[in-house]
């Protein structure tokens, strides 16, 4: 049987080349621990392929706003075959959830990338709504996730409040969920990692495990790509977003 530290060989390779981590010459045995513990473990535990794996990856490295990681996994998003658009898409996607100024500075070490990668930007436009839609096909999308509790939300809103609620469908959902280059169980997954990956944020970690098994997201990717956050979140944050689950979908 494959040991830990030949899977993580194979792990590396693929993802980063033959580029040898800086930490081997000053640290050797915590870049050991993280290279057996990530890339030789963590990263065969689960139904995720390497692809899913990577978009999970970037959006939490954004959420934390681990530059220098993040950069490293966009070279490694492309080396495992993800394209640009759907690198860029995955980012763009933070935004409702992160703000804009970690979304931005997120999208500029991307870009360093695709310099560096030769890709011409700017990429083809996934945008499929206008000014006079994003509003309602939004709101048609935000439905589809989360069924009737949107319309109860809506109606529940105090009147110095629901301009919340016209920004969730128009921006949140209107402006992003709407877009080409990834698909909706994609995009809806990966807030829950960021949400996880947040901190403090259970009461929407536990509307989105709700989220994901209406779009066919099933409890085993969830934990999936929650136990894939693991190393870059740690334990704490992992394992109250588990617990969300466990609540959401019981054993």
């Amino acid at each position: 049987m494959t040991n830990r530290y030949e899977k993580s060989q194979t792990t590396y390779k693929k993802l980063f080349g033959d580029d040898v981590p800086a930490a081997y010459a000053t640290d050797p045995d915590i870049q050991d621990i993280l290279s057996r513990f990530v890339f030789g473990e963590v990263f065969y535990q689960g139904n995720l392929d390497d692809k899913q794996r990577e978009l999970v990856t970037l959006v939490v490295l954004a959420t934390n706003q681990t530059l220098p990681q993040l950069k490293a996994h966009a070279h490694a998003a492309l080396n495992v075959g993800l394209t640009p658009i759907e690198i860029k898409e995955a980012i763009y996607q933070c935004a409702p959830y992160l703000g804009f100024p970690k979304t931005l500075s997120s999208i500029s070490v991307i870009n360093e990338v695709f310099a560096e990668r030769n890709i011409t930007l700017p990429l083809e436009s996934q945008k499929q709504v206008g000014e006079n839609d994003r509003f309602e096909k939004g709101l048609a999308v935000q439905v589809e996730i989360f069924g009737d509790t949107i319309k109860k939300n809506r109606e529940s809103a105090s009147p110095d409040q629901k301009h919340m609620q016209d920004y969730l469908s128009a921006f949140c959902f209107g402006d992003f969920y709407t877009r080409k280059g990834l698909d909706l169980k994609t995009r809806e997954l990966l807030p829950l990692c960021m949400l996880s990956a947040l901190g403090g944020a259970e009461s929407q970690v536990k509307a989105h495990v709700r989220g994901n098994l209406n779009v066919g997201n099933d409890k085993e990717t969830m934990i999936a790509a929650i136990t894939h956050c693991l190393p870059y979140m740690g334990f704490p944050r992992t394992l109250n977003a588990l617990g969300c689950i466990n609540e959401i979908i019981p054993e």
